[in-house]
């Protein structure tokens, strides 16, 4: 017989809100034994109060995202409209930045955020809080497409959501070969835009006009 193949192991869920608490003291601590281990002194008058920065702009500014479910980020919504029937709603160029889990380096650029209504509608601020939820997390990009698209479909009932993420990565951007110029997209599509149809290639047509 043919050997099995090794199952694919699935991708381990986001942790659940509150999972992390970010602890600021310990962090700061951290941070000094770090510098310290750098070679660096912490008597230098620039990092003196430099590991309670760090922590607090780790605590407040790229892990905040562990404390809040997607629902809470898309708060209130509210029943589609009666005459929907199908049509994109499409919000482009939201700013988001989050960090690489890998070298702990941030990537910052333009999340393109789109849903059919199904039953539930939300607030166009609300989909950057959403990209937010997730960004600020220790997410790969991928990842946090595919986060924001599923969290779309199943909070708004959605029978089509997508998340396009455009970005400049520190870690390609400032070591190897120094690619200054390069910039990574990543893409995820739930629903009937999984599918390479009408659908889609309107959305991407809307892209592309903003242009």
């Amino acid at each position: 017989m043919p050997p099995s193949r090794p199952r694919r192991r699935a991708p381990a869920p986001p942790p659940a809100p509150s999972a992390l608490k970010p602890d600021p003291v310990a962090m700061a601590r951290a941070v000094r034994d770090f510098l310290t281990a750098a070679g660096l002194s912490l008597q230098d008058v620039n990092l003196v109060d430099t590991p309670t920065r760090v922590a607090d702009v780790w605590s407040n500014g790229f892990l905040d995202g562990y404390a809040r479910t997607p629902e809470e980020a898309l708060g209130k919504t509210y029943p589609a409209p009666a005459n929907s029937s199908g049509e994109l709603v499409v919000v482009s160029d939201l700013r988001f930045h989050s960090m690489c889990p890998h070298h702990l380096l941030p990537f910052t650029g333009r999340a393109h955020v789109a849903y059919v209504p199904g039953t539930r509608v939300v607030g166009f601020g609300r989909l950057a809080s959403l990209v937010d939820c997730f960004a600020h997390r220790l997410i790969l990009q991928e990842e946090l497409a595919r986060q924001v698209a599923q969290s779309l479909a199943r909070v708004l009932d959605s029978p089509a959501t997508a998340c396009i993420l455009e970005a400049e990565q520190a870690c390609l951007r400032l070591r190897a070969d120094h690619q200054r110029d390069a910039v990574t997209h990543a893409e995820a599509y739930e629903g009937l835009l999984r599918r390479d149809g009408p659908l889609r290639r309107e959305l991407w047509a809307r892209l592309g006009a903003r242009r």
